[in-house]
């Protein structure tokens, strides 16, 4: 008995499983980042966050440190101990800051609602294929994408019109973009067209298929284009520069430029308080700055949510 179960072969070890690797979750067929590419992620995107947010904090404790902080910090203040808003009391005083941000105001507002209406307009006769000289006029449009008209046959044009040193050379000039024309065209282009066949089944007009299906229809695209328009319209200071000579008109960002970009002294005439003391020219010139950032900061996130539906669906599917 011994003897048979010494020459019975013994059983060889079973193999090892493969490992299995870990399989990464997909989300809508993209895997997921490990645990070490998303922390670098994350510095990385702390880093840049930073330098976006740091300075800007400067910027708007610099405006609202008391005197003699500013003072001894040098003038940069990342982190205010005392309050003071002189500089935003004395800036709207009435002189050349509050006089300029009527006149950012006036221009934005009006320069908007001109662009608005003219590519509106443009861009809804483009679309509208088979009518007379659509290709031509899309054909300009396009070719000025490409080609500027230049600075010098441009000034001769604002000054053949007679709007040399009025706020409407700050409007006229850049009150239609090409780019944004096309965009606007490839959003009314994708429109279901039985609803316009239907609409003209019923009586209607090319004006009120334009203004009862084209523009409500369309509040995306047109909210993402007044944005690009009132930017533009608010930063603007080259036209201002070429066709402005009197700086009672100035816009605030031609007042943004003197005296902070390029350093000129803000004196008290300035201001329209004689004989005020002044707080230090940086704290003033910070207040400047912040009064020309807040606006696009307080409207941008009530039009974020429509980039993504109004700007790409214009611009990509068309």
């Amino acid at each position: 008995m011994s003897t048979a179960q010494s020459t019975r072969p013994t059983a060889a070890p079973a193999p090892e499983a493969p490992k299995r690797r870990r399989r990464r979750r997909m989300i809508d067929g993209i895997p997921t980042p490990g645990p070490v590419e998303s922390i670098i992620k994350g510095i990385v995107l702390l880093i840049c966050c930073a330098a976006v947010v740091v300075p800007f904090i400067g910027v708007v404790s610099t405006s609202i440190a008391t005197p003699e902080q500013v003072t001894d910090a040098g003038g940069f203040v990342l982190l205010p101990k005392g309050l003071d808003f002189d500089s935003y009391r004395l800036i709207f005083a009435g002189g050349v800051v509050t006089r300029a941000l009527g006149v950012s105001i006036f221009v934005t507002v009006v320069g908007t609602a001109i662009s608005l209406a003219l590519t509106a307009s443009l861009g809804w006769a483009l679309s509208r294929r088979g009518t007379f000289g659509n290709r031509p006029l899309l054909l300009i449009v396009l070719i000025s994408l490409l080609f500027g008209p230049g600075i010098i046959p441009g000034y001769l044009v604002v000054q053949q019109l007679g709007l040399l040193d009025t706020l409407w050379a700050l409007i006229i000039p850049t009150c239609v973009s090409a780019f944004n024309v096309v965009v606007v065209r490839s959003f009314f282009v994708q429109l279901p067209q039985e609803i316009l066949d239907s609409a003209k089944v019923d009586g209607a007009g090319e004006l009120q298929l334009f203004l009862r299906i084209g523009l409500p229809l369309s509040k995306a695209v047109f909210a993402v284009v007044g944005l690009f328009y009132a930017v533009g319209y608010w930063n603007s200071f080259f036209n201002a520069l070429l066709y402005l000579n009197d700086n009672s008109k100035w816009p605030l960002q031609m007042v943004l430029r003197t005296y902070v970009v390029q350093g000129t002294q803000l004196g008290s005439q300035d201001i329209g308080i004689d004989g005020a003391s002044l707080p230090p020219q940086i704290s003033l010139q910070m207040a400047i700055l912040v009064v020309s950032v807040l606006p696009v900061l307080i409207v941008y996130p009530f039009l974020q949510r429509h980039f993504a539906k109004g700007m790409l669906t214009g611009a990509v599917k068309g």
